[in-house]
């Protein structure tokens, strides 16, 4: 099978993973770990809590200050024991949660962020909780999120053997390019990239067979030139409905990754990413599989190797 190398790695030499301590953020930490093993990073596990509130009486702040000492080296133990050759260090930050975040981000020279959401519905619509949300549109760095059907499974199961990039050729779109390619090579997988052309208004004149065919060759000038250490990978230009799409063929070719492009928060509410705000959050709580979400420009501190 024809091969293809990536020129410009990306180097992931810092991992965030941030965890409440729940069964999401527990099945998060899968993909943390594995990621970090993999790209011999450092693995930082942050929990943020709410500031004491004095007020109270110290018996109550108190004791939820003791339960996540306790959680936290337990967190250190499960580290110790299932990712025994990973460097590792769990910390416990106050308030709120992007904002503890943000400050470890520069400070550690985070290159991914890792978190885990349940999300929640209501009116047949997701949404992210607030604060995986606020992560998911301001980190100046790439964010994994693990979604509420997104299983790491024991023996032979997710192992980020077949990945799915989407894109719709935004100015972020060679950048998160860049990543999908990576991990691909990393993981020695296969890539399948996807355009999703939205279905014309019926006053839009539009050639379809031209459009499909010009799509196509977009998709094609995204990946390297070099031949060398991974199968080559796929392009797939459909028409309907972006989430939709994306999540039809995440199935269709057993995806364990989605890769998007994001660009920085901007204009009017819900424009932060290249694909409306609403397709992300879509994608995230249906798929059955984690979303790498690559930031136009937010290439963190690792840039590239």
């Amino acid at each position: 099978m024809p091969t293809l190398q990536v020129g410009t790695r990306i180097a992931i030499k810092n991992i965030l993973f941030a965890t409440d301590f729940s069964l999401a953020a527990d099945n998060a930490l899968r993909y943390a770990g594995e990621l970090s093993r993999r790209s011999k990073a450092k693995l930082y596990a942050v929990h943020v809590q709410d500031a004491p509130n004095y007020a109270l009486p110290p018996e109550s702040w108190r004791s939820v200050a003791e339960a996540s000492e306790i959680q936290a080296r337990e967190l250190r133990e499960k580290l110790a024991t299932a990712f025994p050759e990973i460097e590792s260090e769990v910390l416990i930050g106050e308030g709120k949660t992007w904002q503890v975040l943000a400050s470890l981000v520069p400070e550690m020279k985070i290159d991914l962020i890792v978190m885990g959401t349940r999300g929640r519905t209501g009116l047949k619509k997701f949404f992210l909780v607030s604060e995986a949300e606020e992560i998911l549109r301001h980190a100046p760095c790439p964010v994994l999120v693990a979604g509420p059907y997104s299983y790491w499974c024991e023996g032979g199961g997710k192992k980020l053997s077949e990945l799915l990039y989407a894109t719709d050729f935004g100015p972020d779109a060679e950048e998160a390019a860049g990543y999908a390619f990576s991990v691909a090579e990393d993981y020695q997988g296969h890539l399948t990239l996807l355009h999703v052309i939205e279905p014309a208004r019926a006053d839009e004149l539009v050639n379809a067979s031209q459009l499909q065919a010009a799509s196509e060759r977009k998709l094609r000038d995204l990946a390297p030139r070099e031949s060398g250490s991974f199968a080559a990978p796929d392009f797939l230009v459909e028409q309907g409905s972006a989430a939709d799409k994306i999540l039809e063929v995440a199935e269709r070719v057993h995806a364990d990754l989605i890769v998007l492009g994001v660009r920085e928060a901007s204009g009017l509410p819900g424009a932060a990413t290249h694909l409306p705000i609403a397709v992300v959050h879509k994608v995230i709580a249906e798929a059955n599989c984690p979303v790498l979400a690559v930031h136009s420009g937010g290439k963190g501190a690792g840039a590239t190797a």
